[in-house]
């Protein structure tokens, strides 16, 4: 049986009792592995000032390199980098890399997920029929497409997804995103490896990418530990001490 294999087998049992009380069980204590997931219109770089914060405590830190192509895609990078693993490992995830650490959370190495102003969908969940009960981010409008791909304008991104940094580093920010394609939009996930791992949420709320309601929905109904950041939807550069501290506790180092 493959590793792929044996994970689905995995989740088939995530309904039962013992597995639904594990999701308020604490994390595994002193946790060395962690594994970072990027969002659209941004890649693993966006990580650095997390990383550098991390890596002093003893973390052994990776960021995947999330394709944008397809939800299934993203699974799989971040698949293979806790292939790599040895030992208990965090997932932390930002925005739509929420999407893709609730299906590949499922790993049996994954002892916690985290989540910074990120999708948390429910198994088989209309994630936008889901976001369309609370009032449209203003960033939702600066999409721009150029066939299939799609990228933020850089009005958008100065003012709706990166408000909070200054002007010169939000443009380097917008100069090195990636497009995502228009697919990626309509994916869902199979499994919601919050439902029977422990899971921690930043709440981002000065969000204009992800309504922070939303945000503090999805966090509830995960019975999150939750935090709240004063912050644009890059909490993860704006204020990567509040951040790192978050990740920290969910790996037991706090």
């Amino acid at each position: 049986m493959d590793r792929r294999s044996f994970v689905s087998m995995l989740v088939a049992g995530a309904t039962s009792p013992v597995l639904r009380r594990a999701a308020n069980a604490q994390a595994v204590p002193n946790v060395r592995n962690v594994v970072l997931v990027h969002r659209l219109f941004a890649d693993g770089s966006c990580w650095s000032e997390v990383i550098a914060r991390l890596q002093p405590k003893g973390v052994r830190v990776t960021a995947v390199q999330n394709p944008l192509t397809t939800l299934r895609a993203g699974v799989e990078a971040t698949q293979d980098v806790l292939a790599l693993q040895q030992g208990p490992t965090i997932v932390v995830a930002h925005s739509f890399g929420g999407m893709i650490v609730t299906e590949a959370g499922v790993d049996p190495k994954v002892s916690a997920v985290v989540y910074v102003a990120a999708r948390t969908p429910d198994a088989g969940e209309d994630y936008t029929a889901l976001a369309s009960r609370f009032p449209a981010p203003p960033a939702s409008a600066g999409i721009i497409w150029s066939g299939d791909d799609g990228r933020l304008s850089e009005e958008a991104f100065l003012r709706d997804f990166a408000g909070d940094l200054p002007a010169d580093k939000a443009r380097v920010l917008y100069a090195v995103q990636a497009p995502f394609k228009r697919a990626l939009l309509a994916d869902k996930t199979t499994h919601a490896a919050w439902r029977f791992k422990p899971s921690w949420y930043a709440v981002s709320t000065e969000d204009r990418t992800i309504n922070p309601d939303l945000q503090r929905f999805m966090a509830k109904r995960m019975g999150a530990k939750t935090i709240e950041v004063k912050a644009s939807h890059l909490s993860l550069i704006s204020q990567p001490d509040a951040i790192t501290a978050l990740i920290l506790d969910a790996a037991g180092q706090r």
